[in-house]
């Protein structure tokens, strides 16, 4: 399942930084609300929506984490400013999913949710980044369950806030709508490397239309 990944340190690191970053030794834990109790007998992946053939794809969690397994090499930068560098992320890429259960032509965007409700938005084209990948493991260890367990999205040119923890389907869309976080102010796209943090920093096109 890999191995921990060498992290560079002092002003090799600050390079990669995108601004108001700064480098984070270890992983703290951030959420909001309580930890979910991982139930396999009751665990579901859907992917659902406007999906190519009109149906729902359900997958149990055997069924799900039998799919093709691989790993990316990739930053994690949260908006409450702390950068975690080179961590070797394993698991399931966004693209097989979309190869799998193909979204229809007019889709644009996706909802990923997650438990409680919890759900984030991402233009179709951030979600089918060769880099975004659908987490189990983190530097060849199983995900913790304050740290997403079983599953979390990971975007990494993205902050990490666009990847939910304990992720349990995807939504095709036609048209954008905010998620969670998007609809208590936080920026719709949220790239780390324009510093787009809050919704007031939004220009025209970036959020969905009123």
């Amino acid at each position: 399942m890999g191995h921990p990944v060498e992290r560079e340190s002092g002003e090799a690191a600050q390079c990669e930084l995108p601004p108001g970053q700064r480098v984070q030794r270890g992983w703290p834990v951030t959420h909001y609300g309580p930890v979910p109790k991982f139930r396999p007998e009751r665990w579901e992946f859907r992917v659902f929506g406007a999906t190519a053939d009109g149906e729902k794809h359900c997958w149990n969690h055997d069924e799900f984490t039998a799919l093709p397994y691989t790993t990316v090499v990739a930053d994690l930068h949260c908006v409450t400013k702390f950068s975690m560098l080179g961590a070797e992320w394993g698991g399931i890429p966004a693209r097989t999913i979309l190869e799998i259960a193909p979204p229809a032509p007019n889709v644009t965007h996706v909802m990923v949710w997650a438990e409680y409700g919890f759900s984030s938005n991402l233009r179709l084209s951030d979600f089918a980044s060769e880099r975004t990948i659908f987490a189990t493991h983190k530097d060849g260890e199983l995900l913790t369950a304050e740290h997403g367990f079983p599953l979390r999205l990971i975007v990494p040119h993205l902050y990490a806030w666009k990847g939910p923890k304990w992720v349990r389907g995807v939504e095709y869309m036609t048209t954008d709508r905010r998620g969670f976080w998007e609809e208590r102010g936080y920026h719709n796209i949220g790239d780390p490397w324009k510093e787009q943090r809050y919704s007031y920093q939004e220009e025209p096109g970036d959020g969905p239309e009123l």
